[in-house]
């Protein structure tokens, strides 16, 4: 018997627990707020800081430092239903509904002294289960297919994992005590958390798509592709040409980490199957592109080499240069020949091929089709049936864009 009323003593009190859990429940609106914040500052399609730190709100003090909170930012698993709004709906907006409703019902169970009452617990560990397995979801997404860490993100699943927690030793506690308290004033009033839930969702849900700018003029791209000399080989084939599929030119740098995420988005979205996909090479390398005053990716001349070497095989060389792109890079800037080693032992049948003069020509061609064709020296770029999908709406806005210029356009 001692034994058992010293455990009690040691434990938290029911008091306690709410108020930690009512604690933590702000601190993840906190970060769910700043996180929405960021997404929201991207609405009118420009170029923003990020606010990623452990303490919510706070900016990054180094781009390199919001690297994570950037990738998973523009990830297509930030937001949802990216074909119908422009970014589509953040994650983040749901998370501040859900952790304004626990801190509201938490609030009340502390105002009218119900922290021990069952039916306000069992409601409590009801909705705070739920930022519990959206944080095992994200964060399952975010280690095993973005590969980043965002910190807001982490802050979000700590907050999360105490509300779980403390929701569920509070309601343990009171599930297993001698002498449960009847249900008092709360009981006519914890039914109204669940559809306070449900207002919260909505309202800033709504508030979120009524402030949004209309992006109409975004869906008619922002110009067209110049008529030019198109009788050398100088194009990649990425897909089989399909009945009915929309001719698509890409022009990108392998060894571009905004190219790579481009395709990334382009593929999680679907709409590349709608698309007969042909690759121009435009590596941002002066060692082949006299258009570009300083190398901006060592090594990427010898990548698009071996991609225009690949043939039918083009599409593996690219995903594997995607994959090893910050190794070819980084061992590029000290080593020149860094990048057709590594192609070299992965690839051992293209080393002839990348070295010749019948290569470099066909690169080089290409360069002089970007010129004559009047293509800004820039990458990723998208045409669509020769129309340019915008600079502004290749990473959030891909999805609503692509998918509105592919309806308004005739295959």
């Amino acid at each position: 018997m001692r034994h058992r009323v010293r455990s009690e003593n040691r434990s938290m009190s029911p008091r306690s627990l709410v108020v930690t859990v009512l604690v933590a429940s702000c601190l993840g609106f906190g970060f769910a707020a700043a996180a929405t914040y960021d997404f929201a500052a991207h609405l009118d399609r420009q170029v923003h800081n990020l606010h990623c730190s452990f303490i919510p709100g706070l900016a990054s003090s180094s781009p390199t430092g919001s690297e994570g909170c950037h990738l998973t930012l523009m990830s297509p698993y930030s937001s949802l239903f990216r074909r119908t709004l422009w970014g589509g709906l953040p994650v983040s907006v749901l998370a501040m509904s859900i952790f304004a409703a626990i801190a509201a019902l938490t609030g009340m169970m502390l105002l009218l002294r119900a922290e021990e009452e069952r039916n306000a617990l069992a409601t409590l560990l009801l909705l705070g289960s739920i930022p519990v397995a959206a944080s095992l979801v994200m964060g399952s997404i975010a280690a095993f297919k973005l590969h980043a860490a965002c910190k807001q993100c982490i802050g979000i699943y700590i907050a999360s994992a105490i509300v779980g927690i403390g929701a569920l030793v509070a309601h343990t506690q009171a599930t297993n005590a001698r002498r449960k308290r009847p249900n008092g004033e709360f009981a006519r009033l914890w039914f109204l958390s669940l559809p306070l839930a449900a207002a919260l969702v909505v309202v800033l849900t709504t508030s979120y798509v009524l402030a949004m700018p209309s992006y109409e003029k975004s869906t008619r791209g922002c110009g067209t592709l110049a008529p030019g000399d198109t009788t050398h080989d100088v194009f990649v084939h990425l897909s089989a040409p399909e009945p009915g599929a929309h001719k698509a030119l890409e022009i990108f740098d392998p060894l571009c980490p905004a190219c790579k995420a481009f395709e990334e988005r382009l593929h999680a979205s679907g709409l590349d199957k709608q698309l007969q996909r042909e690759l121009l090479l435009f590596p941002l390398d002066k060692s082949c592109n006299w258009m570009v005053e300083e190398t901006l990716h060592p090594g990427a001349c010898t990548v698009s080499a071996a991609i225009l070497c690949a043939g039918a095989d083009a599409k593996t060389v690219m995903d594997w240069a995607f994959a090893e792109q910050r190794e070819l890079e980084t061992r590029s800037k000290s080593d020149k020949d860094a990048a057709t080693h590594m192609l070299g032992e992965r690839f051992p049948k293209l080393k002839e091929c990348m070295s010749s003069a019948l290569t470099r020509q066909r690169l080089s061609q290409g360069l002089r089709w970007a010129v004559r064709n009047r293509v800004p020296v820039l990458t990723p770029q998208l045409y669509v049936d020769g129309q340019r999908l915008c600079d502004e709406d290749t990473d959030l806005g891909l999805e609503y864009t692509l998918a509105r210029m592919l309806k308004g356009t005739a295959p």
